[in-house]
């Protein structure tokens, strides 16, 4: 099998997987189409089709100084369509030793094209560990808030100051991988169709927040999703001292997460962080294709709680006031609030 991938972009479009000889030239057709339609380019390449694999990519930092340091991997095999919905950090389909040569790859093509600024080496992993080089994004990435969970390094911060010409603040025996982060891409898309896209107003919005969560987002109650743009409404980030804490931080971040008006994603990702297939770590870039089907995600009350939740906070929020005066509330616990929340999750 190969793959006719766009020589002139990315994300999954332009992309076709041909396994029989004869299927070729109608792909190359439509790969050719999509590309120009894309990126106004119909350049496509042919390169060999790893079967089953799991995309892995090197975050790297290099100065104008020639210094040039890795910080880990970060796993992006939960795909649709090409593109990454969950990623994590670090790796289950690496080990010791072949996360080590990934990282002296990567170090070694940035250095090899004098590369300054933050970017990403991409590859991808079979199933016996070999690694193939993929592309490299010179770029910041949408998920490298799981990167800066677990090795503490802002790397917007870092790309900011390599920009000024001051050389890195860090050696490579100075980054450390310190437990486990997980993110998920908040879409408005329809899992039920396609994932297609969702365009709608946002009439209530309630994000969840503690320790160990992150919401990276730019929308707000009352922001127009448009068709216009991506639809990626937020990025939610979690990070555990372990996988397995990891995931049931990002479940319950994900139930207390409501998004009132355009059809999102949020109960496609409760579906797959807690199907056993992902709890075991057994997943690659197939996993959507092969477990999900049309009415697979939760149903029912126990998924749509969040937007009851939100509802009813909505319309305590616009109950009219008596002369103007709200009623009184005396400040309560926080912890018999919380008591409360769990007990009716229970």
């Amino acid at each position: 099998p190969v793959l006719l991938k766009a020589a002139g972009g990315g994300g999954g479009k332009g992309m076709r997987l041909v396994e029989r000889s004869g299927d070729l030239a109608g792909a190359l057709r439509s790969a050719r189409s999509e590309a120009k339609s894309s990126f106004g380019d119909d350049r496509v390449y042919i390169e060999k089709a790893i079967l089953q694999p799991r995309h892995v990519e090197v975050q790297v930092l290099g100065d104008s100084q020639g210094h040039v340091i890795h910080l880990y991997e970060r796993e992006c095999s939960i795909q649709r369509r090409h593109q990454k919905v969950i990623e994590e950090s670090p790796s289950l389909a690496i080990d010791a030793k072949t996360r080590e040569a990934m990282g002296a790859v990567a170090v070694q093509a940035a250095r090899t094209v004098n590369y300054v600024s933050a970017g990403t080496v991409e590859f991808l992993v079979d199933p016996e560990r070999r690694f193939y080089f993929l592309e490299m994004n010179t770029r910041i990435q949408v998920e490298h808030p799981i990167t800066e969970a677990v090795t503490g390094v802002d790397l917007v911060k870092a790309q900011i100051e390599i920009a000024a010409g001051c050389p890195l603040r860090y050696g490579q025996d100075d980054i450390v991988q310190r437990g486990w982060a997980i993110e998920c891409r908040v879409y408005a898309e329809d899992p039920e169709n396609h994932f297609l896209p969702a365009p709608g107003k946002i009439e209530v919005l309630r994000v969840p927040s503690g320790i160990g969560i992150r919401d990276d987002s730019g929308v707000y109650e009352g922001f127009e999703v448009s068709t216009s743009y991506d639809p990626l409404l937020s990025k939610l980030v979690v990070w555990g001292s372990n996988r397995n804490e990891a995931i049931d931080r990002m479940l319950r971040a994900l139930c207390e997460y409501a998004v009132v008006g355009p059809t999102t994603n949020l109960a496609f990702h409760r579906w797959a962080l807690d199907h056993p297939a992902f709890r075991a770590g057994d997943i690659d870039t197939g996993f959507i294709t092969r477990h999900f089907r049309p009415g697979t995600p939760p149903e029912g009350l126990a998924a749509d709680l969040p937007l009851i939740g939100a509802a009813l906070a909505a319309v305590a929020r616009a109950r009219p006031t008596l002369n103007g005066v709200g009623a009184a509330t005396a400040p309560g616990s926080r912890w018999r609030e919380l008591a409360r929340r769990e007990a009716l999750r229970e």
